[in-house]
């Protein structure tokens, strides 16, 4: 099976690394940059479930010419249009693309474009970051997790092949017949993640210890989880309990990647992951009064972050 994995970020460069070292058949879709630095140094992995260095194929969007079995698409949302036009040469009638992009916006924008038929759901769960020189840095936690499936539920042969492909490679591979569900359940503690350590720009142990903080924090988690059993995707109680568990973790370091991508200076997420979710939200008539403040928060630091760019 031929794969293309679409970013060779934390996520991409992870699983898709993982792939290369056990002999895959992988070729990274990256910028000219990207490119240029895996060809001279490789894509080194630094992780709690061993290092890797690997020398995988790379391909520029303009020199795609034919397509591939699998796309496996590690892309943050803000990249999702330019990816998918991206990969327009690479898809064909038995191209499977696998998206684990947060949220759950992206799987309409790929039916629209692809075709339904050719999309699956995707979630990885695994706290990875790129580090200054282009290594992948797995050093926050132990789990190393890629769960996919089909968005109807059922257990496809071509999730089955796929399946087989990643047998064997350094990572945790799960098949699900509840994908739609599995999304749900990361959408939600992600956005509460996200809507707390933005609004507040600190760590779920920082604001733990701040007056009202916990309070603040659940109330996120609440209003996420009211959108989602109003959406028929309410939270399972293991999932609940390990959720609340993260969040509120005294002492906790954590932050939301989009926290992270503010602190840089970058585009964030805020849409895609909170904006969606209070869309969603008012549709069904669901009250998300600490969201809809989150997302204008995020939604601000956007508008600014243009402005500055533009030099206005």
């Amino acid at each position: 099976m031929r794969v293309l994995v679409v970013g060779a970020g934390a996520l991409g460069g992870y699983f898709g690394g993982r792939l290369a070292e056990v002999g895959r058949d992988v070729t990274f879709l990256v910028r000219p940059g990207r490119a240029e630095q895996i060809v001279r140094h490789g894509l080194h992995i630094d992780s709690l479930h061993g290092n890797a260095h690997v020398h995988p194929r790379t391909v520029l969007a303009r020199d795609l010419s034919e397509p591939y079995d699998l796309i496996l698409l590690a892309v943050k949302a803000y990249s999702l249009d330019a990816a998918m036009q991206d990969i327009v040469s690479a898809v064909g009638p038995e191209t499977t693309i696998l998206p684990v992009l947060n949220g759950m916006r992206h799987l309409d924008m790929l039916a629209t474009r692809f075709g339904a038929e050719r999309v699956l759901g995707g979630v990885a769960q695994i706290p990875a970051t790129l580090g200054p020189e282009g290594q992948v840095i797995h050093r926050m936690g132990t789990d190393h997790q890629l769960i996919f499936g089909e968005v109807p539920g059922a257990l496809s042969p071509r999730v089955r092949a796929i399946a087989s492909v990643f047998d064997g490679a350094n990572f945790r591979p799960r098949t699900s017949e509840q994908i739609v569900q599995d999304m749900w359940e990361k959408w939600v503690g992600l956005a509460a993640l996200a809507a707390a350590t933005c609004l507040m720009r600190g760590s779920v142990g920082d604001i733990l210890v701040s007056p009202g903080g916990r309070d603040m924090v659940l109330a996120l988690f609440a209003e996420c989880r009211a959108v989602a059993a109003a959406s028929g995707h309410e939270p399972r109680p293991a999932i609940i309990e390990i959720t609340t568990g993260f969040l509120t973790n005294e002492g906790s370091r954590l932050t939301a990647s989009m926290l992270r991508d503010i602190d840089r200076g970058g585009p964030a997420e805020g849409e895609h992951v909170l904006g969606d979710m209070v869309e969603r939200a008012e549709k069904m008539g669901v009250l998300t009064p600490m969201l809809r403040l989150a997302r204008c928060h995020v939604a601000t630091y956007e508008a600014r972050r243009k402005r500055e760019q533009a030099g206005a």
